[in-house]
């Protein structure tokens, strides 16, 4: 697609000159505790292939591609060949040609009399997003092949054009679990002459999502072997460790990696910053720094008044709305025609607003932007000069993923890290090492997840029955999992293989983003107008009766929550408070798979039974947050079994430390919390993946205990990675907590924002000397 023009003539300051702008400002020089500048690189090229067409080698030089660079060759000459490549070079590094080269040559080369398709190309991503730019992409190239999107926001006509006409469609996993694949026979005439499937940013693909991914994956190979087609698998991704090896528990394929960099880049200045102190103090008395949200807003604000384009990343959906409101309102005390300049993206908003968002970005309306992690993915959004991240965004991988949004083509950048008031992200500022210079996160997920394999086991029986043939296919786990599927009447055997004789379409029986169920629509009360969605998981803390929400800068009253017809009814309207909802959670040990002593200590990994309640929400003021009242709730209850790693420490031990009992709930309280944020520098996953219990004497081992369990069914992997390295993990956990500053506990190292006891009891000394006696007799990792 054409570059968006500028929104100014006069060149912005980027990279090192912005910073040095925003460090220079009164009261900000001890803000920046570490600057990383990482050197230019020059670009390497190769030749066109020889099989590629003129008019596809001249399309792309009219989009600027002259001389392709080396690894984008490499990775288009074996997937031409028929052999599956996973690419994995930096952001901006046009991946996209990579795929695109062998995709567009080999379906205009197959077509037949009256452009007739004889070859299709199917593309997932894990977003719309991208999907749309990916589209707005290939319409520029102009060479008449027919392309389009298939995804939830398509209308009847367009997805049925797809599956008559298409010859490159865009789609995501969801749209392959629950129309493609149910449909097949509809789609036979595509599946059988398709020749390459593209799996973008296939790093975004880890935990359960990506054991459920990893299965829609075998059930398209399955389906189109049906159709006698074989399609060649193209995998992409910035950030993806050992990327043959998560390439192939992805796809189930021996696949080849490309990894060498051919890429130019521009200078690139990643500034680590951590917000001020605040005057009085937050939850018992505890200092608070200044919320990285507010920070953000004052940081974006500068930018944009330098004209520096700049996207500014931002956790939750309510912190999104903070920022581009609070940016909106400091700009418009300068200029008012500014606040026109900044917006906010997130989940939720219709698809409509999103796509208008997305072209004001392209075209350089917009100078601001704050956004989830819904624009983190590779979305061509060239033009930016700084990225902004309010919080660590989870993961190496997330943080390069988001940095490498600025500084496309060859530009230098700028790229800030501003620490929130939590144990992992005070910890990364002061410790850079442990941020820098280290190697992304391997991609954690299990396949062979028997909550993952069963459901898509029972819905490629209801594609075709299965047969003993198929069963490799799928893993090692397959044959046990039949016969439970079996025993439970999920599935007929007969001498054929296996049937689903349900009427229900099991596809629709599984949530392959585990997002915790139907997503509930938001209502405007009275109109009856959708205003937006949130996940089925989040209702319950989100969008319970009484909650407030914010979307698009406006704030909402929740009336009711009706979580039968999956609605929350909203009235809008202006309050002086925000809501956070109180939730109670128990444990019980189902099964200790493994067990290690560190000395009389025990350290354990196994399944258990979580049960959460939202049982209150708390209102308090904005600004200030203090503690207006609590309402009660009457919410149901939510199980899960999950995999969670815990560790026992007797009595004995613990008096000879001179921890008494009743500082015993205070002291494992404050080290479970200190290990869930400490967890994702050793685990690919966030810290909201993740859950704790802890209690001074847990009924399952008669001794004190403390939990960590992951969120989803079954288990994503976590629970066992903090296990494996859990020396190096709970050795971290300690630093944190004992490095910090503050005299009792703080957000920065033992206080938790998800706490459903209002961070109650916390004992910030008892849980370093807590963690001094566990790590007393641990063995190395």
């Amino acid at each position: 697609m054409p570059p968006p023009q500028p929104a100014v003539t006069v060149a912005p300051p980027r990279g090192r000159a912005a910073l040095d702008r925003l460090v220079a400002l009164p009261g900000r020089a001890d803000r920046l505790t570490h600057l990383e500048t990482l050197a230019p690189r020059a670009a390497r090229h190769a030749p066109w292939p020889a099989w590629a067409p003129a008019e596809v080698v001249t399309a792309f030089a009219a989009r600027g591609v002259a001389t392709p660079w080396a690894h984008q060759v490499a990775a288009a000459e074996t997937a031409h060949q028929g052999g599956h490549v996973v690419l994995s070079t930096g952001t901006a590094s046009g991946k996209s040609l990579a795929y695109q080269l062998p995709a567009l040559s080999d379906v205009l080369a197959a077509r037949g009399p009256r452009l007739q398709r004889g070859a299709t190309v199917l593309y997932l991503a894990p977003t719309k997003a991208l999907a749309q730019d990916q589209l707005a992409a290939l319409d520029f190239l102009a060479l008449g092949v027919r392309v389009t999107t298939h995804d939830g926001d398509s209308p009847q006509e367009q997805r049925d054009w797809a599956r008559d006409h298409a010859e490159y469609v865009l789609t995501n996993p969801d749209m392959l679990h629950r129309s493609l694949l149910p449909g097949h026979e509809r789609w036979a005439r595509f599946l059988g002459a398709l020749r390459y499937v593209v799996v973008d940013e296939c790093h975004h693909y880890r935990g359960v999502f990506g054991a459920h991914v990893a299965q829609v994956l075998r059930r398209l190979r399955r389906i189109c072997a049906r159709y006698g087609a074989s399609p060649t698998f193209v995998l992409a991704s910035a950030t993806v460790a050992e990327p043959e090896v998560a390439a192939r528990r992805l796809t189930g394929l021996p696949v080849t990696a490309v990894t060498d960099d051919a890429s130019p880049r521009g200078e690139v200045s990643l500034a680590l910053w951590e917000p001020p102190l605040t005057p009085g103090g937050g939850e018992n008395g505890a200092p608070v720094r200044r919320a990285a949200s507010s920070e953000v807003a004052d940081l974006l604000t500068d930018l944009v008044l330098d004209d520096v384009r700049t996207l500014a990343f931002v956790r939750s959906r309510r912190g999104v709305e903070h920022v581009a409101m609070t940016t909106a309102g400091l700009l418009a005390e300068v200029d008012p025609s500014l606040s026109r300049t900044v917006a906010a993206y997130r989940g939720g908003y219709l698809p409509e607003e999103r796509r208008e968002i997305e072209q004001a970005l392209r075209r350089g309306d917009l100078r601001g932007l704050a956004a989830t992690n819904a624009l983190e993915l590779g979305i061509d959004v060239s033009g930016l000069d700084a990225v902004l991240m309010a919080g660590f965004p989870g993961t190496r991988a997330a943080l390069w993923q988001q940095l490498g949004r600025a500084g496309r083509g060859g530009q230098g950048s700028l790229g800030v890290l501003v620490a929130r008031d939590d144990p992992l992200d005070t910890y990364l500022v002061h410790h850079p090492e442990a941020l820098l210079g280290r190697p992304v996160e391997a991609s954690v997920f299990d396949p062979d997840n028997p909550h993952v394999l069963g459901p898509h086991l029972c819905a490629a029986a209801a594609e075709l029955p299965l047969t003993t043939e198929d069963l490799p296919l799928f893993g090692p786990a397959t044959a046990d999992v039949l016969v439970r599927l079996v025993d439970a009447g999920l599935l007929r055997r007969r001498p054929r293989g296996w049937f689903w004789t349900d009427r229900r379409r099991p596809s629709d029986l599984v949530d392959i983003r585990s997002s915790g169920g139907a997503a509930v629509s938001l209502v405007e009360a009275g109109t009856g107008r959708v205003v937006g969605t949130v996940d089925g998981g989040r209702a319950h803390g989100d969008v319970h009766t009484g909650a407030v929400y914010v979307h698009r800068g406006e704030t909402w009253h929740v009336d009711d929550l009706d979580l039968d017809d999956h609605v929350a009814t909203m009235t809008r309207t202006p309050v002086d408070y925000s809501t956070s909802a109180r939730e109670l959670t128990d444990i019980t040990i189902v099964t200790e798979r493994e067990h290690r002593w560190w000395g009389p200590c025990r350290l354990s990994v196994g399944e258990v039974d979580v049960a959460h309640q939202v049982v209150a929400f708390l209102r308090r003021r904005v600004p200030g947050g203090e503690v207006l009242g609590e309402e009660p709730l009457d919410l149901p209850e939510r199980r899960l079994r999950t995999a969670a790693v815990w560790w026992t420490v007797p009595d004995e031990v613990l008096a000879a430390a001179g921890l008494a009992a009743v500082d015993l709930p205070g002291a494992a309280h404050a080290a479970e919390h200190c290990s869930i944020g400490l967890l994702p520098l050793f685990a690919t996953c966030d810290r909201w993946d993740i859950g704790g219990v802890s209690t001074a004497r847990h009924p399952d081992t008669g001794l004190l205990t403390v939990f960590v369990h992951d969120g989803h069914p079954g288990g994503a992997g976590f629970a066992e990675r903090g296990y494996a390295s859990a020396r190096a993990w709970l050795g971290a956990t300690r630093a944190a907590i004992a490095d910090c500053e503050c005299l009792e506990g703080c957000p920065s190292c033992v206080q938790s924002p998800k706490c459903g006891n209002q961070n109650n009891p916390l004992d910030k000394d008892g849980a370093v000397r807590l963690l001094d006696v566990l790590l007393a007799g641990a063995t190395p990792d």
